[in-house]
């Protein structure tokens, strides 16, 4: 039997040599490598599991979806972020995303190519990229060396900032709304100030910098106030490097496009015009990418089963690869949705009007139709490129208040033979669902309703209805037959893949659960069921809203993938996005794979290695982090905005975070977040203690706790940051334990007088 220096020694040789040897996507290792490159067998294995499992435990080593690797390492091909170069001159990057419980972020210096194709763009500071690393084992520098794959974006040029006149000169000075730039103003002649007043935000472009001084910069556009809701969208696309204007070349390929026939190019449409498939969307909704219908399935081997349909629209009949309409989209990724304006992956031309399943009109659309058992579990289904016309487009509130019994003009002729036999059909597979166990949170979304002026009118949690779970339920059941129709054909695909929590993640979800009486033993194979049996535990107690928070906190990032390792929240082995290739790039792979894998015509997926599938998951990944990223961003900003007239009024909410500089609250009416810095609760010094996620009062033993319903009275506002500070008015509940009372004394007596307040930090809200 190896040591456990043997096994970690094994691992990182392994993985090292991997990367030398530019795989894009590493074999696995896990234990049947470690056993045979050992000679491992038998009942010995059971004992090499063990060790494993220990080595997870105490953080030793990480598993993944590729399998084990020591802790911290990166995959073979990372998404970085160029930042810097070395005193040879060599570029520095970092990866795009990385957990701040690891450590500081690895550095990788990066190489310049073998050999550049002639005209190539070459990688600089400011650009991101794929780039595959491999272990320097160097001491002191750089974990990795790197050379990029593929540049993704280059630096920007662009800068959006906050003018600030200087009227000495005439001209003035750009404030960069970016974080990373604040420390890097830029100077504006008189001559290139354009129509910019002081306190406007406007863009920029960086000209050359001199020696001495400020850099120099032109304003080519001034885009408003920073006091207005405008504004602030935009410094979250400017921020993020979101594009949000389309190249000449895109618009122009989107006004040549024209509507498909029926037939054409040689190709012939199913003719489903007659099927009285409808749209449920919300009531704003621009484009309607999805339509559904159910029918009792007459099939004698199916007694009261269904028949249901999901008709997507058929985008990949417009957005040809390597199309200018492609190009573009893949650079974008996804759309990104803001209060005030929608930045669409592509041209309104296509997503609102060609592709939109309107009311009335022909539209060419990919369905699923799938034979539903009447336990709800999918008998078969089968794919066809059809051309339907939308019966209805409908609300979610307007499709449930017609079940409930409150009718409209346009819902009544639909309620009998459209309406009630997908709600009856989506009775079935919430018994199937229910069977699966997916994992079950209590996720309430905020929505942001501006004035006709732009300003914020009010924040609300629009409410759940069945309306909303039928679609979700129906287009979960559709993309799960996509990704197994692709298997099945041998085709490679792009899946949507959300691994299991991370072991240190379920050791502190543990340890906490253990203070309120619940066990969850360490070292177990996680399922979504057990983490629906703790909810269930808890619902209606006092502790439901911390142990909701933690749960959701203790699960992994959802992502693409061309390697499946399944998605541990909706419990299911395979997955792909296919039901919104207008605002996903995923989901348009996948539809250009089922056209090409069952010869459904024109626009197929063209011959592609499962490495450029990977590259474009991992593309398409980091899109989707940085449109969320942006979204909430914009949110806090607006809410910011929205409460800074209220300066001393009090608010209702429950503790979102604890940490040992203070409380974060959230809101109960808006969902907006504040910080409540611990030096301001009080006389007593409290300390954090993790186990209880809760900060406790040395000498009283009072107790802010996470999930803790509090009242708070708001003292600061900074829109530009999207920041709150709050002041606790309740008071903290009792002491824990007893055994928190003890350690409490204990420390009072280790500490030297006044240590405490010394160590305490703050952080910004």
């Amino acid at each position: 039997m190896p040591s456990r220096e043997d096994i970690l020694a094994f691992i990182a040789r392994e993985r090292q040599a991997l990367g030398e040897a530019g795989a894009a996507i590493p074999e696995k290792i896990g234990k049947r490598e470690i056993a045979r490159a050992f000679g491992i067998r038998g009942d010995d294995k059971i004992l090499l599991k063990k060790i494993l499992k220990e080595l997870e435990i105490e953080g030793e080593i990480q598993r993944s979806r590729k399998g084990l690797h020591e802790k911290g390492a990166l995959p073979q091909i990372v998404l970085a972020d160029i930042l810097s170069r070395d005193r040879d001159g060599d570029l520095i990057a970092t990866p795009a995303e990385w957990e701040e419980e690891l450590g500081p972020a690895p550095r990788i210096v990066i190489f310049a190519p073998r050999k550049a194709r002639p005209g190539a763009p070459a990688a600089g500071i400011g650009d991101r990229a794929l780039v595959r690393v491999t272990p320097t084992g160097e001491a002191g520098g750089p974990a990795y060396s790197g050379r990029v794959v593929k540049l993704l974006s280059r630096a920007a040029k662009r800068v959006l900032g906050v003018f600030r006149e200087d009227p000495r000169t005439g001209g003035g000075r750009i404030v960069p709304v970016d974080k990373k730039l604040r420390d890097k103003e830029f100077r504006v002649s008189e001559a290139d100030r354009g129509e910019a007043r002081d306190g406007d935000l406007v863009s920029v472009e960086t000209l050359s910098r001199g020696r001495l001084g400020l850099p120099v910069a032109k304003v080519r556009e001034k885009l408003g106030s920073m006091n207005s809701e405008k504004a602030i969208s935009l410094i979250a696309i400017n921020t993020h490097g979101i594009p949000d204007v389309f190249r000449p070349e895109t618009i122009e390929a989107s006004e040549h496009a024209k509507p498909t026939r029926i037939e054409t190019e040689g190709f012939r449409r199913e003719d489903w015009r007659s099927l009285p498939l409808v749209t449920i969307d919300p009531p704003d909704a621009k484009d309607h990418d999805d339509a559904v219908h159910a029918a009792p399935d007459d099939a004698p081997d199916n007694k009261d089963g269904f028949i249901v349909t999901v008709a997507i629209a058929d985008v990949s009949w417009y957005v040809r690869p390597a199309g200018a309409l492609d190009r573009e989209a893949l650079d974008r990724g996804n759309s990104v949705y803001f209060p005030d304006r929608v930045v669409p992956m592509l041209p309104e031309r296509i997503s609102n009007d060609l592709c939109s399943l309107r009311q009335g009109e022909d539209r060419p659309a990919l369905a699923c139709r799938m034979r539903i058992g009447k336990d709800g579990h999918k008998i078969s289904h089968s794919f066809h490129r059809v051309m339907m016309r939308s019966a209805a487009k409908l609300s979610y509130q307007q499709a449930q208040d017609a079940i409930d019994g409150r009718s409209d003009d346009l819902t009544r002729p639909l309620l009998d033979e459209v309406l009630q036999p997908l709600w009856r059909a989506h009775g079935a597979t919430k018994i199937a669902r229910e069977k699966r166990s997916p994992l079950d949170l209590d996720l309430p979304e905020r929505k942001i309703l501006l004035k006709p002026d732009g300003t914020v009118d009010r924040v609300l949690t629009p409410p759940r209805l069945d309306a909303h779970k039928l679609i979700e339920e129906f287009m979960i059941l559709a993309n799960v037959a996509a990704a197994e129709t692709l298997e099945a054909q041998k085709s490679h695909l792009i899946y949507r893949a959300h691994g299991e929590p991370s072991v240190e993640k379920l050791n502190a979800l543990s340890e906490f659960l253990a203070t309120i009486g619940i066990k969850l033993a360490k070292g177990q194979v996680i399922k979504p069921t057990q983490f629906n049996a703790i909810l269930a535990k808890v619902r209606g107690t006092e502790h439901e809203n911390v142990v909701n928070e933690i749960v959701l906190r203790t699960q992994a990032q959802a992502e693409y993938v061309a390697e499946n390792y399944g998605h541990f929240g909706l419990h299911l082995r395979r997955y792909a996005h296919f039901t919104s290739p207008i605002r996903r790039y995923a989901d348009l792979i996948v539809h250009r794979a089922l056209v090409r894998a069952l010869d459904l015509g024109p626009g197929g997926l063209p011959e592609m290695g499962r490495e450029h599938l990977a590259e474009i998951a991992a593309r398409i990944s980091a899109s989707e982090r940085r449109a969320m990223a942006a979204e909430r961003e914009t949110t806090d900003r607006l809410i910011a905005t929205f409460l800074a007239d209220r300066i001393g009024a009090s608010f209702e909410g429950r503790i979102a975070g604890v940490t040992p500089s203070g409380l974060f609250v959230k809101l109960s009416d808006t969902g907006a977040d504040g910080f409540v810095p611990a030096a301001t609760l009080g006389s007593d010094y409290f300390r954090y203690e993790e186990g209880h996620l809760a900060l406790i009062g040395s000498r009283s033993g009072e107790t802010f706790q996470l999930g803790d319903a509090v009242t708070v009275r708001l003292v600061e506002a900074a829109p530009f940051a999207g920041a709150l500070r709050f002041e606790m008015l309740s008071e903290g509940k009792p002491r824990v334990g007893r055994a928190s009372a003890i350690k409490a004394k204990a420390s009072r007596a280790r500490a030297p007088k006044g240590a405490a307040k010394a160590s305490r930090r703050r952080v910004r809200a």
